[in-house]
C-alpha cells in the first residue's frame, strides 16, 4: 500500500475511485463509458442535478445560492470574480496570507480598486493575520481558507460588513461552515473534492448584475447559472467523481464527521511534530493547518533531511517532500486520507528518533 501525502491532486477514497473506475468501463449498465455520453444526456443530466444538490444539502443553504461547476481551476476564478462583482469604481479588501491569494489581488486589481489590509508575508506567510481595519463600503473582503504551500488555515473567519468570497479549494468539505456570511465560494476540485478538471463555485445571485461593464458570455456567472453549468460542454468525468466524493463526505457523517476525522489525523501528526526533538512545525500554532501539515527538522539536525526521506521512501510514503518556499516537509492529510497511513508516517518519524 502506498501512503499518498500527496498536496494535489490528491487522494481520494478508495470507493470513489472503484466507481468511477467502473463508470470508465460501463456506466450504469449503458454498455457505454462515462468518458463517451452525451453531457446533455438524461444519465449525465441526472449526475449534474445530484452534483449541484449535494453541496446545498452538505452545507445547508438556500436557493439564493447558486452552484456552478467551471473550468480553468481555482486560478481563473482570480480575475472571473472581480469581473462580476467588482464595478470599475468599487473597491475590495484582500487579505495576503499566501501565493494564491497574492495572485488573486493582482488579478483583481485590473478591474476595481483592489487592496490588501493585512499580511503574513513578513514571516513567511507562516501565520494568519487577525485584528486589521477594514474599510467601509467594500464590495467584498476576499479570504483563502487554507494555505496549502504554507501549512496554515482559518478556524475562525472574520467579521465583515461585506460578502466574503472565499477560495476553499484545498480545505472544501472538510469541516461545518456558516455560509450565511459568504457571498461566494470557489474552490478547485483537485484538493479535496476530487479530479483536477472542475472548479465548484457557490455564489449569492444577488450579488451579480452590477458591474458597470460589458462580460464576455463565458465568464458571466449568469450564463452558467440558466444553463446549470452546461452552457457548453463541461468536464463531464471530473464532476462525476466529484459527486461520488460528496456523497462519500454525506454518507461519512457528513462535515461534522470529517472534521471529527481530520482532527484526529492532525493531533497525531502535529503532537509527533512537537514532541521529537528531531522536527519542528512552520505555522503558528493556532493557525496550522488540517489539511496540510509542514514541519522541517529541527536546528542542528538538518543532515538528517535526506535519510528520512529515503526511511519515509521505503515505508512507502509519497509526496512528502515540501514546497520549495517553505522547504522541509509537507503532509497533506485531506478527508480522504486513513489515519493509518498518518500512524506510519509518525512512526517513521520516531524511528529516526530512535537512531539518531
Amino acid at each position: 500500500m502506498v501512503h499518498n501525502f500527496s498536496a494535489g491532486p490528491a487522494i481520494l477514497p478508495q470507493s470513489v475511485l472503484q466507481e468511477a473506475a467502473e463508470a470508465v468501463r460501463d456506466f450504469n449498465g449503458m454498455g457505454l463509458s462515462i468518458l463517451e455520453i452525451s453531457h446533455r444526456s438524461p444519465q449525465f443530466t441526472e449526475v449534474l442535478e445530484e452534483a449541484t444538490a449535494l453541496p446545498q444539502e452538505l452545507l445547508g443553504f438556500g436557493d439564493d445560492y447558486a452552484v456552478l461547476y467551471l473550468t480553468g481551476g481555482a486560478s481563473t476564478q482570480f480575475y472571473q470574480v472581480p469581473m462580476n462583482l467588482l464595478a470599475s469604481t468599487d473597491h475590495a479588501g484582500y487579505v495576503d496570507t499566501g501565493s494564491w491569494s497574492s495572485k488573486a489581488v493582482k488579478e483583481a486589481k485590473l478591474f476595481g480598486k483592489a487592496e490588501n489590509l493585512a499580511s503574513s508575508k513578513d514571516e513567511n506567510y507562516s501565520y494568519i493575520p487577525k485584528g486589521y481595519s477594514q474599510p467601509s463600503g467594500m464590495r467584498y473582503l476576499h479570504l483563502t481558507s487554507n494555505n496549502t504551500i504554507y501549512g496554515t488555515e482559518y478556524h475562525d473567519f472574520p467579521q465583515s460588513d461585506a460578502p466574503i468570497v472565499c477560495d476553499m479549494s484545498s480545505d472544501m468539505f472538510s469541516r461545518p461552515v456558516d455560509i450565511a456570511p459568504f457571498g461566494l465560494i470557489y474552490a478547485g476540485a483537485q484538493k479535496n473534492m476530487g479530479p483536477a478538471g472542475t472548479t465548484l463555485v457557490i455564489v449569492r445571485k444577488d450579488l451579480l448584475g452590477h458591474v458597470d461593464r460589458e462580460l464576455p458570455t463565458m465568464v458571466d456567472y449568469r450564463t452558467h447559472i440558466k444553463k446549470m453549468s452546461a452552457f457548453n460542454t463541461p468536464p463531464v468525468y471530473p464532476i462525476y467523481v466529484s459527486m461520488l466524493t460528496m456523497r462519500w463526505v454525506r454518507d461519512n457523517g457528513g462535515l461534522a464527521g470529517m472534521q471529527q476525522r481530520n482532527r484526529t489525523k492532525a493531533d497525531l501528526l502535529y503532537n509527533e511534530i512537537d514532541r521529537n526533538p528531531l522536527f519542528r512545525g512552520t505555522a503558528a500554532k493556532e493557525d496550522r493547518s488540517l489539511m496540510n501539515v509542514c514541519f522541517v527538522m529541527s536546528e542542528g539536525n538538518e543532515g538528517l533531511q535526506d535519510r528520512f526521506s529515503e526511511m519515509a521512501k521505503s515505508a512507502n510514503i509519497s509526496g512528502l517532500k515540501g514546497h520549495r518556499s517553505v522547504g522541509g516537509f509537507r503532509a497533506s492529510i485531506y478527508n480522504a486520507m486513513e489515519r493509518d497511513s498518518v500512524q506510519v508516517l509518525v512512526d517513521v518519524m520516531q524511528e529516526l528518533e530512535r537512531g539518531a
